[in-house]
């Protein structure tokens, strides 16, 4: 199959993102009802661990950290001072650690519950996508070479600077992967990431364009809405670059086949 045939990676950028989206919505929410608000009730609740979670992929891993920069990149469409409060939260609860600079690291507390969430996920992830195996191999191997692909080229969705363009993907990539990991949580975790290396994209997208996270919100649909989409779908096309377009194709029947 020929790259001219519909396939490019600029629009395949554009079709597999919302099958990503689906994918990881379906097994965070399956982690949550199948275990993961009991588990973060246990330590105190969303107060106490709401920002783990969706640190989880840096965080879980021994000594690792997420910066300012990268954690502004990932709450860029919030606001920061109700982030600010919400990791003061976390602070007081002992889950997390925050540096003068703004660095944050799980405590010994924080790190117990981020193993035991990964624990839910493995086992949310196998019940879900029970008799679809091979697929989920097949796709985290594909992601894993995406996020591998989107790191060699410096994790950066083709940057030019403005605002909001910090990057949520290299805060949180490469995904933490100890030995042993189930091919579901490899599966979402790598998925994941590419969903915050197309949100980067989108960020490099609109900054150009000169929006701020606020006023693209805002924007309604139209001509200059679908320019930064396309332009989005052309700064998120670099990793697929490396994939043919039949294995574009087949991605996309397997992401498309997976229950969620």
């Amino acid at each position: 199959m020929s790259d001219s045939v519909g396939l490019a990676p600029h629009r395949f950028a554009a079709l597999i993102a919302p099958a990503v989206d689906r994918v990881c919505v379906a097994a965070v929410q399956a982690g949550q009802d199948g275990g993961g608000a009991e588990l973060s009730q246990r330590y105190g609740g969303q107060a106490a661990t709401g920002f783990l979670v969706e640190l989880r992929t840096r965080l879980t891993e021994p000594g690792g950290t997420v910066d300012g920069p990268g954690f502004a990149a990932v709450t860029r469409y919030r606001d920061p001072a109700a982030c600010r409060r919400a990791v003061d939260r976390h602070v007081a609860y002992g889950m997390v650690h925050r540096r003068p600079d703004g660095t944050l690291a799980a405590t010994e507390r924080g790190a117990a519950f981020l193993a035991e969430l990964y624990q839910v996920h493995a086992e949310v992830a196998e019940e879900l996508w029970a008799g679809h195996e091979e697929r989920v191999l097949r796709l985290a191997a594909t992601a894993g070479h995406l996020v591998a692909a989107a790191l060699a080229s410096g994790g950066d969705p083709v940057s030019d600077g403005g605002p909001g363009c910090g990057s949520a993907f290299t805060a949180l990539a490469p995904p933490y992967e100890p030995d042993g990991t189930p091919a579901g949580v490899l599966l979402l975790n790598r998925l994941s990431a590419l969903r915050h290396h197309r949100a980067d994209a989108h960020a490099h997208a609109w900054g150009a364009a000169g929006h701020t996270a606020a006023s693209i919100v805002e924007l309604p649909d139209g001509p200059q809405r679908r320019a930064i989409e396309l332009e989005t779908d052309r700064r998120a096309a670099g990793p697929y670059a490396t994939l043919t377009a039949a294995q574009r194709l087949d991605t996309l029947a397997d992401l498309a086949a997976l229950p969620g």
